[in-house]
């Protein structure tokens, strides 16, 4: 009998300690998952001062207010019906429950946040393509359309079990397509509709004008932020750590990031250098190491150090050709977000098909690697069109309405004062603030 009820007793420690480990993973994978997403958070920080310092004084405040209500709109409507349509159950195009986290499992409310940033980094991307002329409400509205309806839809393609891209075949670990490309086009359309700001092109002389903000080491911050907060963007993509080989995915994804990014930054250097401005360039710079870094996105847990250099390399080119091509078409992205996001986005995408190390072209030239370039094109596709069309109807709406731009004398006195009564730098606030009568 004693025997019986000891074996009994062992059973049930046994089954406690089962249960205990269980939760303990749980609540590593959750606090992974939030202290990553905390730290991705701090990106909407580096896009602010990027864009701040990139443009003229007269329009800082109305930069980081846009930048800053990003981060609150997409907290509403992300929360509202965002999830649900990225992860709440449904079919393969979208997902129908979860409704203002209704029904959720408290298990998931880590992945809700994590994936809540990402979305807020998807509308702060369109920022930079309409700085200086965008109006304030017409901000409001594409950035809770882009993060409530537009992104989560292409969330739930790629990263949603049931997901139809997913399904298929596609490949993009961190968000170089759902991310990235769609940011990139989202702003590409936005800056298409919006117009180029007064004086960046002349018409009767076919040129240029650069246009240039008031502080590079402000943008240089930002960008600086943006680099740290893209390891917590790709290793975090893991979306846990408990779990056998979580470690060293993580460990690998973050190497890759920091290798592309670098050969990125360095071959932007000296391509711009040697064809560009022949001048050494930091924001441009900048660009390239950020270019180099969402490349990295789509593949960066399945890519050896080495091939991480190569993409790099060609996102350097990438991030090049994409802001000669914008330029040529007259198209004023201040920020150059175009070239960034999808310029290093799009080729990203495609690179997983050619330096997988286990399905790669260059290992393995089979059916299966001639497939999934297929797959990674179609991905690719599908994001842009889907983007391509929703932000057409949104900015062209927004265009028709007339509300989307401000008027030519707002746009002359900086939008800071008149929008906000707020300038970045009052001149009271030069010397001693006060004047001797």
């Amino acid at each position: 009998m004693d025997g019986s009820n000891g074996t009994k007793d062992m059973n049930n420690t046994m089954t406690q300690m089962e249960m205990d480990f269980n939760a303990l993973q749980s609540n590593l994978d959750q606090f992974f998952l939030l202290t990553n997403g905390m730290i991705v958070l701090l990106m909407q920080c580096g896009f602010a001062f990027l864009e701040a310092g990139a443009v003229r004084s007269k329009n800082s405040t109305n930069i980081l207010i846009k930048n800053l209500m990003d981060q609150f709109f997409a907290g509403i409507s992300y929360w509202l019906v965002g999830y649900a349509f990225a992860f709440g159950k449904g079919h393969w195009f979208i997902g129908y429950s979860y409704w203002a986290s209704a029904d959720m499992p408290q298990e998931d409310f880590a992945l809700f946040f994590f994936q809540y940033v990402f979305a807020a980094t998807a509308a702060t991307i369109v920022s930079g393509a309409v700085a200086e002329r965008c109006e304030f409400i017409a901000y409001i509205i594409y950035s809770v359309l882009i993060t409530g309806f537009i992104y989560p839809v292409v969330t739930h393609w790629v990263w949603y079990g049931e997901g139809w891209l997913l399904t298929l075949g596609y490949l993009d670990f961190a968000g170089s397509g759902v991310v990235h490309v769609l940011g990139g086009i989202a702003a590409f359309v936005a800056a298409f509709f919006l117009g180029p700001r007064k004086g960046r092109f002349h018409k009767s002389s076919k040129t240029v004008a650069p246009i240039r903000g008031h502080s590079v080491p402000l943008a240089a911050l930002g960008g600086f932020i943006l680099l740290f907060g893209f390891l917590a963007f790709n290793g975090g993509s893991q979306l846990s750590i408990s779990k056998t080989g979580d470690g060293s995915a993580i460990s690998l994804a973050v190497v890759n990031t920091v290798i592309s990014g670098s050969t990125s930054a360095l071959f932007t250097l000296v391509i711009n250098r040697a064809v560009g401005t022949s001048k050494w360039s930091l924001l441009t710079t900048l660009n390239g190491a950020l270019a180099g870094m969402v490349a990295i996105c789509a593949g960066c847990n399945v890519y050896y150090p080495w091939a991480s250099c190569i993409v790099g390399f060609f996102a350097a080119i990438s991030y090049r050709l994409i802001n000669w091509s914008v330029t040529k078409l007259w198209i004023d992205d201040p920020l150059d977000a175009v070239a960034v996001h999808f310029g290093g986005g799009s080729w990203g995408v495609i690179a997983v098909a050619f330096l997988h190390k286990e399905r790669g072209i260059i290992f393995n030239f089979d059916n299966e690697s001639g497939l999934l370039l297929g797959y990674q094109l179609a991905g690719l596709l599908s994001i842009g069109v889907w983007t391509a069309v929703t932000c057409t109807i949104m900015f062209g709406g927004l265009k028709l309405a007339k509300i989307f731009r401000v008027s030519s004398e707002l746009e002359a006195k900086g939008l800071d004062i008149p929008k906000h009564g707020e300038p970045a730098y009052p001149t009271e606030a030069y010397g001693h603030g006060w004047e001797e009568k």
